[in-house]
């Protein structure tokens, strides 16, 4: 069925199914974003007059090429996303070397404190650092009255959008520089020592240059997921009326009356702006070698710090008590305090100012629920359906020579260069018009919400899929096997610790995306991630931090249990293997 050779049948099968997969690629990925550029290049609005080709034009190129608030929102882009990556590579870099090449104490704390980022919702981020960073308000300006110190802080502007970017996605810089410190061989550094180099110049001529590509690989990654993020720039740019491209396309279909053709084309820019810098990545990485990985066994060394290994130890802390501590304490004030004015210090622990009142107010509210429902019935379709997607794709890039196997690699990996909020834009604009279609259900959720994290999906599964030698599927077929059956009783049980962890990673994503949310929701479809938006722009500090607690503890909750699951999956495969 899946192999280009064995007779004419086989053949028929697996043009067929090629030509399944690229048909149901087609439709979620190509068709929304013909849409999209169609949008941008008509003057017809898809709720009134349907979809037309008439009037075609780049009309709506130029005007908003033209329009000095879009040059704004575009500077204000670059420059926070610039200086959050700036942070982000330092950041990263600096725990990578600490944990990986160092002898600091409490090393697999550090590293599980490095990743711990990536699981907070950037909205939920955003509002966490509002209440601590308020100019007014902030939980911070309060203590530093109470210790005397004349000093203000105020996250309400481009310096603290780039320090929220900058600390939250560090992660990814982490994850891929580590990972080539790791498998970097040593003695290049011991040469460099005999040389007469000392400890600080190896680091800086030889270490981190020889691991350019991961260093590279990190930043342009940083890069390209801060320019799709609305929760952070939605709460901290908003009260100073500071756009970025992001904040700036919803405005307009937010105006009266709502601007879709405007806003598609700013999408369709913002969507090439992030594919340059994919293909960027790409083509910095294929340029050079930085092979350090040779046949010879090493292991990576440890850097003696001496007492200085308390100061790095102290940096992981410090850096926990930043990204993790900090901010839940401040969701946790607001969420029970009844009033966030907090006139001084002995107001802040007095009791009598507390109360469950925010979450009574949010749980009386029949959107809550709904909404809960909701994610987690988007969240697990999404699994569930994107999961099986991403298994069939990642069987037939990896595992079979069928012709058009690239078409379908190549398709399925567009999405990484789509931002979550222009996903949004093309689903409605190749559903709105249409009627009886999926627009205000569930299910174009769902969709786009598999078509946004594709990548991300079939790219953790291909490392299993790799780890499974092709002689066990041989071994299947002389017995008589056919292809599913070979699926069924080898690949999938052998292969199930990554397909259980692809399932919760998009369960995961789903759970906490908003960009894409934004356009395709109703009030019957109402996700967690919006009602926490409205929340927010309904002023009330206290219903936002008390629903932001409420999703957090929902998504530990599923994390632990998915990663219960998949242990369990992972042991039944090493017993049924053994």
């Amino acid at each position: 069925m899946l192999s280009a050779s064995g007779g004419g049948r086989g053949r028929v099968g697996a043009s067929l199914w090629v030509s399944l997969l690229l048909a149901i690629l087609g439709f979620l990925v190509i068709y929304p974003i013909l849409m999209l550029l169609l949008g941008a290049l008509t003057d017809t609005n898809p709720v009134v007059d349907g979809i037309q080709l008439s009037h075609l034009s780049v009309t709506n190129f130029l005007t908003v090429l033209a329009n000095p608030n879009v040059a704004e929102a575009l500077f204000n882009t670059l420059i926070a996303c610039g200086g959050g990556t700036l942070i982000a590579v330092v950041v990263g870099l600096l725990f990578s070397w600490i944990v990986v090449r160092t002898n600091t104490p409490f090393k697999g704390f550090i590293a599980a404190a490095s990743i711990l980022p990536l699981f907070a919702p950037p909205l939920v981020a955003g509002v966490a650092w509002a209440i601590l960073g308020s100019p007014k308000t902030g939980l911070i300006n309060t203590m530093f009255k109470w210790v005397g110190l004349d000093w203000r802080v105020d996250f309400y502007s481009m310096w603290g959008l780039v320090f929220v970017f900058g600390i939250y996605y560090a992660p990814y810089v982490y994850m891929f520089t580590s990972s080539a410190l790791r498998n970097m061989d040593p003695s290049l550094e011991e040469a460099a020592e005999i040389s007469g180099a000392s400890a600080f110049a190896t680091l800086f001529t030889v270490t981190f240059p020889l691991i350019m590509p991961a260093i590279v690989s990190g930043m342009l990654l940083s890069f390209i997921v801060m320019l799709g993020i609305y929760g952070i720039p939605a709460v901290l740019g908003a009260p100073t009326n500071l756009a970025v491209l992001t904040t700036y396309i919803f405005k307009l279909t937010n105006w009266s009356p709502p601007l879709y053709n405007t806003a598609a084309a700013v999408a369709i820019i913002l969507m090439v702006v992030t594919g340059l810098l994919v293909f960027l990545q790409h083509k910095v990485l294929s340029g050079r070698s930085y092979t350090t990985v040779a046949g010879k066994a090493f292991r990576p060394r440890s850097l003696d710090l001496g007492r200085w290994r308390w100061f790095t130890f102290g940096l992981g802390i410090v850096y926990l008590l930043v990204v993790v501590v900090l901010p839940l304490l401040a969701l946790i004030v607001a969420a029970f305090r009844k009033f966030m004015f907090i006139r001084d210090i002995s107001s802040l622990f007095d009791a009598r100012q507390y109360s469950l009142v925010h979450f009574h107010s949010i749980f009386d509210n029949p959107l809550t629920m709904r909404s809960i429902y909701n994610s987690v019935e988007v969240g697990i379709i999404t699994a569930v359906v994107g999961g099986a997607l991403a298994f069939a794709i990642g069987y037939t890039i990896h595992r079979t020579q069928v012709m058009g196997r690239r078409w379908i690699d190549v398709i399925s990996t567009l999405p990484v260069a789509i931002p979550g909020l222009v996903v949004g834009v093309a689903y409605l604009w190749a559903w709105i018009g249409i009627p009886g279609g999926l627009y205000g259900t569930i299910w174009i959720l769902a969709l786009a919400f598999i078509a946004r994290f594709m990548p991300d999906t079939v790219k953790s599964l291909s490392t299993s899929f790799l780890q499974i030698h092709r002689e066990l599927e041989e071994a299947a077929w002389v017995c008589g096997k056919g292809v599913l059956g070979t699926i069924r009783t080898i690949v999938l049980p052998l292969a199930r610790p990554g397909v259980m962890a692809s399932m919760t990673l998009l369960f995961v994503l789903a759970i906490r995306e908003l960009g894409s949310s934004l356009f395709l929701y109703t009030s019957n479809t109402m996700v967690m991630s919006v009602l926490l938006l409205d929340y927010y722009e309904g002023g009330n500090l206290g219903k936002t931090a008390a629903f932001s607690l409420v999703q957090t503890v929902l998504l530990g909750v599923l994390i632990g249990g998915a990663n219960y699951l998949s242990r369990g999956a992972a042991q039944g495969s090493v017993a049924r293997t053994g």
